[in-house]
């Protein structure tokens, strides 16, 4: 089985999942059970609850019955010996009928011995019990031969959790069971190895141990606090983006955070959104809603006057919350909230300035992203040609966009993966695709071209003949959202983040109250230069002062003793334990300055944790 298309294998342990419960709980009944990133999962509903203390009498089943798999046999079959064979699952039972409704071919997969193929005038409602093998309602997509396919110790199941059934809050509950997939026992495990880093590198712990953000219940959940420590680092996120921003020629501008639905529909984002909105009814009766985006409102700045094509273009740039009413069990730290800071930009240009302004953003983007040491791959994101209700515009404006976007590839000269379907609802994009320090991949920055907003709005400048001419707008997000974004850094920092980056730069440390006024002074002149030092005056070891420093993961510990009283100089150490020696006051402020300045990411300047992964 070939590593680069496990989704097969995947597929069949699904199958394989299944049907060991079906031998060890006859009475669960089955619903669905597809193949995913990493792995598998299938959904149940048990009589009486199980735990994951269960799972490995699930897993040592499923390598009991592994052997037997010889094959996988598709067996066409009308509705109504699909109901026979399912008689006993009200789950299997609506997926017949919504296949019977659209008039689809209805096929069972048998999976067993070759010599046991169940014979289709023989179903009968408690069919799928057989004597040997198993049957189940699926599509197809599976292994050939799964017991010489799926090796016996390269899967394993991890957890148990809730999951309504269709993802409908109004529907049963259903205990979904997860399992990991792999070709060998190698990759397995080198995946459950970056699973166990990725685990100690979890936003959602490092995130509150650090003092960075807080969630609190009288808030409300996917509502982040933000303290002063945290803060600085949005802050500081954001300044360096609006830098980027301006050497690019963009202005600030700055917009409500509700607004009439009014606008939405103009837009189209009303009926698309109109689930996903905070909605308000003032005392008048007037709907508002609170912002999801903020295109909208940009249009209405430039819709403030007539503009001619000298002017153009012209690129707004606005670092904002938005709000989206995401279903509670959608909520996971800061990569799935409620309330998103976007750095959002929108130019608004002429069609032939496209590729220029692209260009522009994609080097803020690539110069951004390089800072942190993430690689990154680019996905052209293009409609699905089958399925234009999804889109706003019609075919000839597609393909005249999406060609454009190819153009501005070819500029750059790099590979993008060309995915349909994927694309706004206005327009393609492309979106950047980061690897992190674990391997991992997490989409982060996008450009979009968008033509429909432009002429929903009757967006125009004046061209050289005096005429109307409609515009396009691009909309560019560097980070995306900066909760999400910051997800993503603290995992691939494993919190420590880079020294340009971190909310406390450097700690003093003295070694008995003897040395507290001097190392205050110490502080006080690292501060003046624009350092952001802070004091230990815990009556603790110097010892425990340095421990505490690791774990609070600052990026320079300064220790000050007799010894640097007399020389006027400081013990320097970087995290992670490297002694830099004695420094005078002056060349450790400018070390602190320079990384700040260049703001390197942490290979180079050994603020980053490293790991070792199998390979």
């Amino acid at each position: 089985m070939p590593t680069h298309d496990l989704t097969p294998l995947r597929h069949t342990l699904a199958h394989l999942l299944a049907a060991a419960v079906q031998e060890l709980y006859p009475a669960a009944k089955r619903s669905i059970g597809p193949a995913i990133e990493h792995g598998f999962y299938y959904d149940f509903e048990f009589p009486n609850p199980i735990g994951e203390e269960d799972l490995p009498r699930i897993e040592k089943k499923m390598r009991e019955l592994l052997p037997s798999w010889e094959s996988f046999t598709r067996l066409e079959v009308t509705p109504q010996q699909a109901r026979d064979a399912f008689a006993d699952s009200p789950y299997k039972q609506e997926l017949i009928a919504e296949l019977e409704s659209k008039g689809e071919s209805i096929s069972l997969y048998y999976s067993g011995p070759k010599d046991s193929i169940p014979d289709l005038s023989t179903l009968q409602a408690t069919s799928y019990k057989l004597p040997t093998g198993f049957l189940d309602l699926c599509r197809g997509g599976h292994t050939e031969h799964p017991n010489k396919d799926i090796a016996l110790d390269a899967f394993v199941l991890t957890h148990i959790a809730g999951a309504y059934w269709r993802g409908d809050e109004t529907k049963p509950m259903l205990t979904r069971i997860y399992g990991l997939a792999f070709a060998s026992k190698k990759e397995l495990g080198a995946h459950r190895t970056m699973l166990e880093e990725a685990k100690r590198r979890d936003h959602k712990v490092l995130g509150p141990q650090l003092d960075l953000f807080v969630f609190s219940p009288l808030v409300g959940p996917g509502l982040p606090l933000w303290t002063p420590k945290g803060t600085t680092v949005r802050d500081l996120l954001d300044e360096f983006v609006w830098e980027l921003r301006r050497r690019a020629g963009y202005q600030k501008v700055e917009i409500p955070h509700i607004t009439k639905k009014d606008l939405y529909e103009t837009s189209g984002h009303w009926d698309k959104f109109k689930e996903d909105l905070f909605r308000i009814t003032t005392r008048e009766g007037h709907e508002f809603a609170m912002k999801p985006m903020n295109c909208p409102h940009h249009t209405q700045i430039y819709a403030r006057r007539p503009w001619s094509y000298r002017e153009l273009p012209q690129r707004y740039a606005n670092t904002t919350m938005v709000y989206r009413d995401e279903q509670s069990g959608e909520l996971a730290g800061l990569s799935r909230v409620r309330s998103i800071t976007q750095d959002d930009a929108h130019v608004f240009c002429r069609m032939t300035q496209v590729k220029d302004e692209f260009l522009k953003v994609w080097d803020i983007i690539h110069e951004f992203y390089g800072k942190f040491g993430f690689a990154l791959q680019v996905h052209l994101s293009l409609h699905d040609p089958q399925a234009p209700e999804k889109y706003l515009g019609d075919e000839s404006v597609w393909k005249q966009t999406e060609d454009l976007l190819r153009q501005v590839v070819r500029e750059k000269g790099v590979h993008a993966t060309e995915v349909p379907g994927e694309a706004a609802f206005y327009g393609p994009k492309l979106d950047f695709i980061a690897t992190d320090s674990l391997g991992r991949q997490w989409q982060v920055a996008t450009i979009q071209l968008d033509m429909n907003m432009p002429e929903r709005f009757d967006l125009t400048c004046t061209n050289e003949k005096g005429e109307k001419e409609r515009i396009v707008m691009i909309h560019a997000a560097v980070m995306g959202s900066i909760e999400r974004f910051l997800s993503v850094a603290i995992e691939h920092f494993a919190g420590v983040l880079p020294t340009w980056l971190a909310p406390i730069q450097v700690r003093i440390i003295p070694v008995s109250e003897k040395h507290l006024d001097v190392a205050r002074t110490r502080m006080q002149e690292l501060v003046h230069q624009g350092i952001r030092a802070e004091l230990d005056e815990n009556n603790e070891s110097v010892g425990k002062k340095i421990r505490l420093a690791e774990t609070d993961k600052l990026p320079y510990a300064v220790v000050i003793g007799d010894k640097e009283v007399d020389g006027n100089t400081l013990a320097v150490r970087r995290h992670g334990g490297t002694d830099l020696g004695a420094l005078s006051l002056e060349e450790f402020a400018k070390l602190v300055t320079s990384e700040s300045s260049a703001r390197t990411h942490g290979h180079e300047d050994g603020g980053q944790d490293a790991v070792t992964l199998p390979a």
